[in-house]
């Protein structure tokens, strides 16, 4: 396998190198690699000593960086170098690292990967996610350098996972100390494959997103901007999206309001193109500095790393991504968003066919988005319960995980009879539940997909399509399958 691998390398920076000349992306990427070597060589010390950490772009960076802070505190006499694989990631953070240097990591070769490793001479190394590189593993395997997976997340259809990935998985358990991984089903696949030395840490995206709120938001002239102006962020916006603004900011045309719109891509041509469609004057982030801004409702963000501050001074945030077919929208989001309305506390919820705004909803998008609500609440029940947070694993493992360390009295007070619901399927619910309900129930501290199976074999019908909602019963008939699950 390994020489298959550096043929392939080796056959693919010969085509990238052809490809250059016609591929401004693809010069782009060689011209950033060309020169971390010197890079490296002009920063690194031999009589310093240094942590390695490597992750794949921004968003893996962000995953892993309430660890990395833990490890540069535990380690507070070691330098950490950063690199990034994704241009995503380096350009935001090149400058703005926990890294003492950040690079951009040289294609795996054998020869790259060695030099790599014999420059830094890394004390530990770590890893995010399922961010692997073959002779990058080898060398530090080589130079017997302790190695680590952060917040791994792996799956049954990973090629690895396969009879002709064998050759790999046998590298990743040979080359890695240990593999902290995001769940339980990771590490039990991990076991069925006999990997031993792992152990789960949870998803620490949840530990970044809390630390968001104790960081400085702040932007510079961003509150100049708003003013006194009720502000609107729209992020990851998408052409469907921004079509919807232009139509309402040519037809409000309200003094007392701004936008701010940060683009899910940055594409200078495309920003310039909706500028001249819009009614209002609008300026770029990147001129603020040279131009009176509060001459201006319009603010286009041409950076990319600042969506989660920008959120902060928001009085209407719009999150992209749900209109049109280019962009995110699926089922699954709308159903959630739906549920975060109702456990928020909203008064009524209005519910449009997924195409409405690019096109005519037809009876199936209709009956979809139909569909949605009676799930809501036939099925659910999210209009009948007294607490709809309530009885929801998920919810109630983040509400314990968030308030373990407060001491919380709980009530357990009895139920009234009224206090009962029966459902579609003749059973028969409390509209609230407490402790003393579940202290005699056996399947808790379980997920689905994981032995002993008691949240059933899969969290999901189809791992690579998580949109597909299916249950299966093995019955024919609803009536059949209800009269199964009644006993």
């Amino acid at each position: 396998m390994n020489i298959i691998y550096n043929i392939a390398v080796f056959k693919i920076k010969v085509l990238f190198f052809i490809l250059k000349f016609f591929n401004s992306k693809i010069k782009l990427f060689l011209e950033e690699r060309k020169n971390v070597f010197e890079i490296l060589k002009k920063n690194i010390s031999n009589s310093e000593k240094y942590i390695w950490i490597h992750v794949a772009s921004l968003g893996e960076y962000e995953q892993g960086l309430p660890i990395f802070k833990e490890i540069k505190s535990l380690y507070h006499d070691h330098k950490i170098v950063v690199s990034f694989f994704s241009s995503s990631g380096y350009e935001v953070k090149k400058k703005d690292s926990i890294g003492d240097l950040t690079v951009y990591l040289p294609i795996d070769s054998y020869l790259n990967s060695k030099k790599f490793i014999d420059i830094i001479n890394p004390k530990l190394a770590f890893f995010v996610k399922y961010e692997f590189w073959p002779n990058y593993l080898r060398n530090l395997k080589k130079n017997k350098v302790p190695t680590y997976l952060i917040a791994g997340n792996f799956r049954e259809d990973q090629w690895f996972f396969k009879w002709y990935g064998n050759g790999f998985l046998l590298l990743l358990k040979t080359s890695f100390t240990h593999f902290f991984v995001q769940n339980n089903f990771s590490l039990n696949l991990l076991k069925k494959k006999r990997i031993f030395n792992s152990s789960v840490m949870g998803d620490s995206r949840f530990d970044r997103v809390k630390s968001l709120l104790d960081q400085n938001n702040s932007i510079e002239n961003i509150k100049e901007f708003i003013n006194t102006k009720t502000c609107i962020v729209a992020g990851s916006t998408w052409n469907e999206d921004e079509k919807l603004f232009i139509d309402f900011i040519k037809s409000s045309n309200k003094e007392n309001i701004c936008w701010i719109i940060a683009p899910h891509q940055i594409d200078l041509i495309k920003i310039k193109t909706f500028q001249k469609k819009l009614s209002s004057e609008s300026i770029l982030l990147s001129e603020m500095k040279k131009t009176n801004c509060k001459e201006f409702k319009i603010l286009i963000i041409d950076c990319v790393g600042i969506l989660t501050k920008l959120y902060s001074y928001a009085d209407i945030s719009y999150v992209g991504g749900g209109m049109g077919n280019s962009g995110l929208n699926n089922i699954f989001i709308s159903t959630t968003e739906y549920m975060s309305a109702i456990l928020g506390g909203a008064d009524a919820i209005f519910s449009k066919a997924h195409n409405f705004d690019y096109e005519n909803s037809d009876d199936f998008s209709d009956r979809i988005s139909r569909n949605q609500f009676n799930i809501l609440i036939n099925e659910s029940n999210l209009d009948k319960v007294k607490d709809p947070a309530k009885g929801s694993y998920y919810i109630e493992y983040l509400t314990n995980e968030l308030l373990k360390d407060y001491k919380i009295n709980f009530n357990n007070k009895k139920q009234a009879s009224s206090d009962f619901i029966q459902t579609a399927e003749q059973i028969q619910l409390k509209k609230v539940y407490n402790l003393e309900d579940i202290k005699e129930v056996e399947h808790m501290n379980f997920i689905a997909g994981s032995p002993p199976f008691l949240r059933g074999p899969y969290s999901t019908m189809y791992t690579t399509r998580p949109w597909t909602i299916r249950q299966y019963a093995g019955f024919s008939t609803a009536k059949e399958s209800n009269n199964f699950y009644k006993k």
